[in-house]
């Protein structure tokens, strides 16, 4: 009648006078198939929290988890720890030449206003006698 196998009927519950087949698992699952199905597909968990009193909100916290795999995670364009010092040598490397690069940038930027001060003053002086000289 019943062999007992999975996703078969394995038993009966009678309820308001109508038997019910209880079914059972139609796979067995495992921590490690859960965790890899979790890994592959990723997962999300959202929520927030208020804290109030009376009519005044003290505190909102605003709950955002994600659960994937680095490949999954990197798929949809999430890739931070790349990039946090605390996490990569190459983002230490990286910093560095990020500053670098601002210096550069700043010294750059220096000399043109210094350079256009120039011109301004020497236009100012040509634009005097219409000759550049008093």
């Amino acid at each position: 009648m019943n062999d007992g196998g999975p996703g078969q009927a394995i038993g009966g519950r009678p309820t308001a006078g109508i038997t019910r087949p209880i079914v059972g698992p139609t796979q067995p699952a495992n921590l490690a198939d859960l965790l890899e199905r979790v890994l592959d597909k990723g997962i999300v968990i959202a929520g927030d929290i208020s804290l109030s009193l009376g009519n005044v909100e003290v505190l909102t916290l605003k709950i955002r988890l994600l659960i994937a795999s680095v490949d999954k995670a990197q798929e949809i364009g999430i890739n931070w720890w790349q990039s946090d010092p605390a996490l990569s040598s190459r983002a230490r490397e990286l910093e560095e030449e990020r500053d670098d690069l601002k210096q550069r940038l700043e010294r750059l930027e220096a000399k043109l206003a210094l350079r256009d001060g120039e011109t301004a003053q020497a236009t100012d002086g040509s634009a005097r006698d219409g000759h550049g000289e008093e």
